[in-house]
């Protein structure tokens, strides 16, 4: 049932709302994962690494709520229940437990290197179905690359 209809032809849809939901998901475990490791770093950089990954947790949040708008404006019901998550995400497995500031930093560029991976493939994928999606992709993207720099230098 589609209660808003799609300016996209139903080919170029399909593309676009897969797209869409991956990042959906991506970005929604990516926020998870963040927070996750923000709740049990601990070590000497203990607060340079937790102020940190707030601020990649308020990035993917921001961008999932972006994301999940422009898949209803195209007509895709966009779903970031926990179990879609849980087998769609390709971030990977957070650590358990207390997680030392160095594993914290490098379990976050794993985290961050998946995600933008998976953003470039989409940013390929919809270029032609899709333009102005593609372009909330590059802007994702763009944002996640800078995360994953500041992480990296992290751990230089």
């Amino acid at each position: 049932m589609y209660i808003v209809k799609s300016p996209l032809s139903d080919a170029n849809l399909k593309i676009v709302s897969d797209a869409l939901q991956g990042a959906l998901v991506d970005l929604v475990d990516l926020a998870l994962v963040a927070k996750q490791i923000h709740w049990n770093v601990v070590g000497p950089r203990f607060r340079s690494v937790h102020l940190q990954l707030d601020e990649v947790v308020d990035t993917a949040r921001t961008h999932s709520d972006t994301v999940a708008e422009r898949a209803s404006a195209l007509g895709v019901s966009p779903d970031g229940r926990a179990a879609t998550v849980a087998v769609g995400s390709g971030i990977g497995v957070t650590p358990e437990g207390w997680v030392d500031d160095t594993a914290a930093v490098g379990a976050m560029v794993d985290a961050l290197g998946a995600a933008i991976t998976r953003m470039r493939e989409r940013i390929t994928s919809t270029g032609d179905p899709d333009p102005v999606s593609q372009d909330i992709f590059i802007r994702i993207t763009g944002d996640l690359e800078k995360q994953h720099w500041m992480f990296q230098a992290e751990n230089g």
